[in-house]
């Protein structure tokens, strides 16, 4: 079966019912994480608002996105996306770094209206520091960011899901609806209102093999690093009602090696420029997610953390373990159809 044929398969299911009012109070999630603002680390307050969500998703959707079962399945209301940031302002606690997600586009009309999106940046305004959201270039204009970077004093960070520089592997294997040169455009509108653009750059999408992946993302972060701040590299982790979970589940995927994080950190290093470069793996150390042997994960995963917040990466190449010379092996075996 074709990749759009899988994607076919998978999409009935990935919009949920739409939500009583009851539901559409109360936010997906809220954690504080580590974070850094320069050399400073910092704690990060990070909001999942709960929205209608991406709405690629119901055309098409990303091959390895389930975000959207996370949503209202409509549109939510002005005084339901209150009540949520209502209720996560409760939480807190004057942390530097905020970031908001709606498991879409935060600058989508449809998921957040122009008002509650002003109200939510405002209320964090004098308090954080940096505030990021997230969204598909086709909204990242002036209209859109010019009030919110009026009713923010501190940095306006802008996160674009641009995957790869590759316009083929965005297109056929990730799925997008967008070609990389919209995503580099919208970057270039960002930074010149004077904010912030950040890249998610994701590592292993389906139908590349390991060491297309690897070099996929190197390329990446050589060729994107001039017009973004900073690039965050996402190795997929396996999501309920993707195309990624359909080839899981006949034995045709394997989420990414943790030693491909590492390559990829270490060469990217040396290709980022000024851009800060960074990875958190979602999942990572499980079955589902990023991983190696298992005795090791732990500590490579330590390893990743601290690099990506200390912008330090020689420690990674100091990393070892016994399963190491198997992801090599591997990978040289991938082009055969042969896992070691």
């Amino acid at each position: 079966m074709t990749g759009p044929s899988v994607a076919r398969v998978v999409a009935h299911d990935r919009r949920p019912d739409p939500a009583a009012p009851d539901a559409a109070r109360r936010y997906v999630n809220q954690w504080v994480e580590e974070e850094a603002i320069g050399s400073e680390r910092v704690s990060a307050f990070v909001l999942i608002l709960k929205t209608r969500g991406c709405y690629w998703a119901d055309q098409k959707g990303c091959s390895m996105c389930g975000y959207a079962k996370d949503t209202l399945g409509r549109s939510a209301t002005p005084e339901e996306l209150a009540e949520q940031t209502d209720r996560a302002l409760a939480r807190y606690r004057g942390e530097p770094y905020v970031k908001v997600y709606t498991s879409g586009s935060f600058l989508d009309d449809r998921e957040v209206d122009a008002a509650s999106r002003r109200r939510l940046v405002s209320a964090f305004a004098g308090k954080a520091r940096r505030l990021l959201f997230e969204t598909l270039p086709e909204f990242a204009t002036p209209e859109a960011l010019e009030p919110l970077r009026d009713a923010f004093p501190g940095e306006v960070e802008v996160a674009l899901g641009l995957e790869t520089t590759d316009p083929t592997v965005l297109a056929r294997y990730v799925h997008k609806n967008a070609p990389p040169s919209e995503y580099l455009a919208a970057a270039d509108r960002v930074r010149g209102l004077g904010l912030r653009a950040k890249a998610y750059l994701l590592l292993k999408p389906p139908y590349l093999t390991e060491q297309e992946s690897i070099d996929d993302v190197a390329r990446s972060v050589a060729e994107a690093s001039p017009r973004f701040d900073a690039l965050s590299v996402n190795p997929v982790h396996i999501q309920n009602g993707t195309v990624v979970e359909w080839l899981y589940h006949r034995g045709r995927y394997r989420p990414p090696w943790l030693w491909s994080v590492v390559e990829v950190l270490t060469r990217g290093a040396e290709q980022r420029g000024s851009a800060r470069l960074v990875s958190f793996p979602t999942a990572g150390g499980l079955a589902r997610g990023p991983h190696n042997c298992g005795e090791c994960d732990a500590r490579v995963l330590a390893a990743i953390e601290e690099a990506s917040l200390s912008q330090e990466f020689g420690p990674l190449r100091d990393l070892d373990c016994s399963c190491r010379a198997t992801w090599a092996t591997s990978r040289s075996l991938e082009p055969l159809g042969v896992e070691a």
